[in-house]
């Protein structure tokens, strides 16, 4: 089992905030959270509680995965995300490109884990 790393927890949380150009007595506000346990929550000298997180999640606007997702052994929700966000300025035959590659490495990955057929 993996272990919850709030350090990175913090560190999105703080990062996210900022993109926002949010303050932590704003994001405090916005999420009904103490300032200073924002803060405690960013520095990581305390465990952030699930509702807390999820208060604070609906305030920046994102997902428990969004916040939590290095700490998460699988998300397919935040690698969805990731991979639009890479290909949100490719032009319509980039994506077709880009699309008939990942169906070929699809093919050959699956190839090389089948087990052979006798």
């Amino acid at each position: 089992m993996k272990e919850i790393d709030y350090v990175s927890i913090g560190e999105r949380i703080r990062g996210l905030r900022k993109q926002k150009k949010w303050t932590q007595e704003e994001l405090a506000e916005f999420s009904g959270v103490e300032p200073s346990n924002i803060s405690h929550i960013e520095r990581a000298a305390t465990k952030v509680s699930l509702p807390t997180l999820l208060h604070i999640a609906n305030a920046l606007g994102v997902t428990l995965d969004e916040l939590v997702f290095g700490s998460l052994v699988k998300s397919r929700n935040v690698s969805v995300q990731m991979i639009d966000e890479l290909l949100q300025d490719c032009t319509p035959q980039e994506m077709q490109a880009i699309a008939e590659i990942v169906a070929h490495a699809r093919k050959v990955l699956r190839r090389f884990t089948e087990s052979p057929t006798e």
